[in-house]
């Protein structure tokens, strides 16, 4: 026999704690009452042996055996067919957990189906059990407790996220400058929140097919005051959750903008320093340039003055035995040669342009 978790309500109290399916079919034959069942990651068999006893529809039974559905609500007869996808919050390392449970809900019975320990559905059966009134309207008040305590659970979840998001925006407009490594944590925030919203954008259509349904499948007032609350809670969450969602969008492209205008400016900050540089540089050349038409200059003129400086002082050595010495024309042929040699070395460099 499949080991349960269980109980049968009659008139809104638990009247027994079946051990297994077969004897939770029987009991709930017997009484007319009605039955939360509770399967934890159960096989094959088990499914099989649910959906032979409460005529689960195969299709449901496939989907709650595989898992890794969407948040949706399908009916297959009197029976529906609910996947929520509840969620917790790790603010240590920023990551949303989305569990998975698997509700059948017929006319005396409510089956969830989990894989692992989250989301822990005992909540939800305490606060049921504290209202038998409510609980007597029968397994459409089960189910709207369930979908009650996982909305709720969603807050505390909107709340880190947001509390994350204050972070990062102080981050972003902080006097310290903008971190380039903060786009990895907007990003992977951004991550979650749409995880989250995947969870749970499907939830306010659901319930609001419940309410739709509500007059053909004879659903209690009470319920349906609760299903509105629900639909309420559903609505403010999802809200925040897309607010999030576009914060970090723009957080991320706000972020990209200031990191490529530090970067710009860091650009015009080295161009500037190459400009000043290349002025400076140009500068040193221009002068460089200068000094060295000034030595052409001067060197040039050293060698103009230098030639007949150079006639003079061996005419000026007063030795007997000299070229030249007693000619009548010596002394106006050495100043035409020096003259000579100025003016032919003063046409040389002004032709070469180094006067």
């Amino acid at each position: 026999m499949t080991a349960i978790d269980g109980r049968i309500y009659v008139e809104g109290r638990p009247a027994a704690c079946p051990p297994d399916l077969q004897d939770a079919a029987d009991r709930l034959e017997r009484s007319g009452g009605v039955a939360w069942i509770g399967l934890m990651d159960p096989g094959a068999d088990e499914l099989e042996a649910a959906a032979a006893r409460f005529g689960l529809h195969p299709l449901a039974v496939e989907d709650a055996y595989k898992g890794h559905q969407r948040a949706k609500l399908e009916r297959y007869g009197d029976t529906v067919f609910v996947v929520l996808r509840p969620a917790s919050y790790d603010d240590r390392h920023e990551h949303v957990g989305i569990g998975e449970v698997h509700l059948f809900v017929g006319p005396q019975f409510v089956i969830t189906v989990r894989h692992s320990a989250v989301p822990d559905l005992s909540a939800a059966r305490d606060a049921l059990e504290a209202e038998p009134e409510f609980l007597s309207t029968g397994p459409e008040a089960m189910l709207t407790a369930f979908l009650d305590v996982i909305v709720d659970g969603y807050a505390p979840v909107v709340a880190g996220l947001v509390h994350d998001i204050d972070e990062v925006e102080d981050s972003l407009f902080g006097a310290s400058g903008v971190d380039p490594a903060l786009s990895e944590r907007i990003y992977k925030l951004l991550s979650q929140v749409i995880a989250l919203q995947r969870a749970i954008d499907p939830l306010p259509d659901m319930v609001r097919g419940l309410l739709r349904g509500a007059g053909r499948y004879g659903t209690g007032d009470e319920v349906q005051n609760r299903l509105r609350n629900v639909l309420d809670h559903t609505i403010r969450v999802t809200e925040r959750v897309d607010g999030s969602r576009a914060l970090l969008e723009n957080a991320l492209t706000v972020h990209s903008t200031l990191v490529t205008m530090e970067q710009n400016e860091a650009m015009r900050r080295m161009s500037s320093a190459s400009l000043a540089q290349g002025e400076e540089s140009r500068r040193l050349a221009e002068e460089t340039i200068e000094q060295g038409e000034q030595v052409k200059k001067i060197s040039s003129w050293a060698a103009i003055l230098f030639t007949p400086t150079l006639v003079a002082s061996i005419y000026g050595m007063n030795f007997d035995h000299m070229p030249e010495l007693h000619w009548t024309w010596g002394y106006p042929f050495a100043l035409m040669l020096m003259a000579g040699f100025g003016v032919g070395l003063w046409s040389v460099f002004k032709w070469r342009r180094w006067l």
